[in-house]
């Protein structure tokens, strides 16, 4: 579905669909079919692009604090009744809270289901754990308290510039509820931020534009770098993730979208272009921008989008959670150690807290991996060392399925909390092209008698 600017359309007229080629979605998808030839039959050059993919990923990561900051702020202080920020956050953290520990439990009846690592017979004493250890390592300093305090900034402004996701959202969430309390003093404040934010959109457009070249340099140093025959070995556990992942997306993700008025197949035609994305470079931060701005199209109030999609990318780990149990009991089976019913809650229990703790992490996946086993002292953490060699192929898998959850739950919350524009869903789901909310639609309400408030039109808001 095209996001198009109606200014530029004459009234009455059509938009003009861009021919095939133009199309990002296609272009990406071209640019990772490439990259994955030319890593597999010139390995050596495709090892070598990794700095294209690298590149493309630290230019989105560089505007996501600043997206992230102005969408929260500009739309809670556009709010008169501030106890819907909490209302928001408390159903988005029970949503995340819950599918999380489906998704962690699902991962666990899976394994035990298939065994993908029985019959391998590997003897703990030959694994090499110098490989994980840097892993392993940084699970240790990852605390509860600890992540809490890293929340909290060191000053106002590092967290702009240090780019801690979840340090934005606290600085944005207090800087909004400032501006709306200081209203109307503070409406030209908002002013500059609102229009700051489409200046910032525009920003993430003319980015977006990089992303073949993006999604090329990072699939060719993959395949390139790791090649498709390291997946036949453990192709049971890459397998079954894959299938794991596939499932609960259309079965659970689906049923949840079905009972929310939408299809589930809908919003991954909607989000093609940043699926393809996040396929090509491995990182759902890469269309975190690209998302946030689709979900405000496809209906989704500001404030709900400015909350809980960046709050998603640390607490609503799907994919992660997947793979972390199956990939625990993988290792146990693997080394022909049999895991007690009492060690297998226990390993759900710790990845519960581990997996948010672990967020934004370098290796996020393997570090949460590496502080589950820790709990299971049977199970040694060098046997992260035998699925060291695929985890790239892997991730991918575990960067869509965070992608498509959370996508589904910024749908739901915003339904929930009576923020969701139905005729808008309803048509970006369709295929119909749609512009940007009005901008004067999310700018602050006057509670002036001679400028008033501008209504939602249509839906359900």
């Amino acid at each position: 579905m095209a996001v198009i600017d109606h200014d530029r359309i004459p009234v009455g007229a059509e938009p003009r669909r861009k021919p095939f080629y133009r199309m990002l979605y296609v272009q990406v998808l071209a640019a990772i079919v490439a990259g994955a030839l030319l890593g597999h039959f010139v390995p050596d050059l495709g090892a070598s692009l990794k700095p294209l993919g690298d590149a493309f990923i630290n230019l989105v990561k560089m505007i996501i604090a600043p997206v992230i900051f102005l969408t929260v702020v500009t739309g809670i202080a556009s709010m008169k009744d501030m106890t819907a920020v909490g209302s928001v956050a408390v159903k988005a953290l029970a949503y995340f809270m819950f599918f999380s520990t489906l998704a962690l439990i699902i991962g666990l009846i899976v394994a035990n289901v298939v065994q993908p690592g029985a019959g391998l017979d590997i003897d703990p004493a030959t694994l090499d754990r110098s490989s994980v250890a840097a892993y392993a390592d940084t699970a240790h300093e990852q605390t509860l308290s600890g992540f809490l305090l890293a929340i909290i900034p060191t000053t106002l402004f590092s967290a702009l510039t240090e780019g801690n996701i979840l340090q934005v959202l606290l600085v944005a969430i207090l800087a909004g509820v400032a501006l709306s309390a200081t209203r109307p003093k503070s409406d030209l404040v908002l002013d500059v931020l609102t229009s700051l934010n489409e200046v910032v959109f525009k920003l993430v457009h003319m980015l977006m534009k990089l992303a073949p070249i993006g999604a090329f340099g990072a699939i060719a140093f993959t395949i390139g770098e790791f090649g498709i025959g390291s997946l036949v070995s453990l192709a049971a556990l890459v397998g079954t993730f894959y299938l794991t992942s596939l499932l609960f997306i259309v079965l659970v993700l689906g049923t949840v979208a079905r009972l929310t008025g939408f299809s589930i197949f809908a919003l991954v035609r909607y989000l093609r272009e940043e699926l393809l994305l996040v396929l090509g470079t491995s990182s759902s931060e890469a269309a975190l921008p690209s998302l946030m701005e689709k979900m405000e199209v496809a209906g989704c109030r500001k404030t709900v989008v400015g909350l809980v999609v960046p709050t998603g990318y640390s607490f609503n780990l799907d994919g992660t959670n997947i793979y972390m149990t199956l990939a625990a009991l993988f290792i146990a089976q693997a080394v022909g150690i049999d895991l007690s019913l009492g060690e297998q809650i226990a390993l759900v229990l710790v990845a519960m807290v581990s997996s948010k703790g672990a967020a934004g992490v370098t290796g996020a996946g393997f570090v949460i991996l590496a502080a589950t086993l820790s709990v299971v002292p049977s199970v040694p953490v060098a046997g992260m060392a035998l699925i060291l060699g695929i985890d790239r192929f892997m991730s991918e898998c575990r960067a869509l399925t965070n992608f498509i959850g959370n996508a589904v739950a910024t749908i739901v919350v915003a339904k929930w909390e009576g923020a969701l524009d139905k005729n808008r869903l309803a048509a970006a789901m369709g295929g119909e092209p749609l512009p940007l909310p009005a901008a004067d639609s999310e700018r602050h309400e006057r509670t002036s008698p001679h400028q008033p408030a501008i209504a939602h039109s249509g839906g359900e808001v």
